[in-house]
């Protein structure tokens, strides 16, 4: 009866985070994010900074989701092919057909395939050379917004980590004053896993945030972040379709500010 009981609480708590989550698709919240003090949405110049293809859609689309219908231009800087096992060609067309279905252009997807940024555990990605290519694409695009990984960098991937460093190093390098950039905070094994559930995690966290320097963002279209992760068809393997369904960044993502 214990068991049943748990299991029951479990389930309406599930229900009521997915409807929750529906909600928020026919009634978009007005989320203070990219806001101006007065309230009123300011369109921005954004710049995802990733490490792999799929890291996008598996990790940023609750994110990406909100910002493109709130008409910000996304652009997306992806810092390898994610050619780990020989496939950088094929995951690179992957990305590009993801970042479409999540209403990203194409031609504001970019893919790095430099030698010394190669996709693999335990390669090391040199912090000078990411915080370089961060500058330059800033400068071309005018971008206002930048946003990526943590420290921990959602799994521990040691590539997303240094992606989070190369962002850190050109804030504190940038004589630019008026650039803001954000981090996707990582969370412990159960809130990771524990799906829409997490919304009230996030939403509680954000809201007890000093000085506006957290934001919970909710995905306000779930079937699209499920159909651009499905488009890595390399990658769509059975643990994947799992993690999509019952990963808490399919459904919200907490941003924090990297603070210069």
């Amino acid at each position: 009866m214990e068991w049943f009981m748990i299991f029951a609480s479990v389930a309406v708590l599930w229900v009521a985070s997915l409807c929750k989550i529906l909600h928020a698709s026919f009634y978009p919240y007005r989320s203070s994010f990219l806001n101006n003090g007065a309230g009123s949405l300011q369109k921005r110049n954004v710049l995802l900074v990733i490490a792999h293809p799929d890291d996008e859609s598996m990790f940023f689309s609750p994110t990406i989701n909100q910002l493109t219908s709130r008409g910000h231009n996304v652009y997306i800087l992806c810092m390898s092919t994610g050619n780990a096992d020989a496939m950088g060609n094929i995951r690179k067309e992957e990305l590009y057909r993801a970042s479409a279905t999540l209403k990203v252009p194409i031609q504001q997807v970019t893919v790095m395939d430099h030698p010394d940024l190669q996709d693999g555990f335990g390669k090391i990605w040199n912090t000078s050379l990411l915080s370089k290519i961060v500058e330059k694409k800033v400068h071309d695009h005018a971008i206002c917004i930048i946003i990526t990984f943590d420290n921990y960098g959602v799994s521990g991937h040691c590539n997303h980590r240094d992606v989070n460093h190369g962002v850190r190093k050109f804030m504190l390098d940038t004589s630019q004053q008026d650039i803001e950039a954000w981090e996707l905070v990582s969370t412990n094994i159960i809130r990771k896993y524990s799906g829409p559930v997490d919304i009230w995690f996030s939403l509680w966290s954000a809201q007890n945030s000093l000085n506006g320097q957290m934001h919970c963002l909710l995905n306000e279209n779930p079937r699209r972040s499920y159909a651009a992760m499905s488009q890595h068809l390399s990658q769509w393997v059975w643990f994947r379709k799992l993690f999509v369904s019952f990963s808490s960044y399919t459904y919200v993502n907490t941003l924090k500010k990297i603070n210069k």
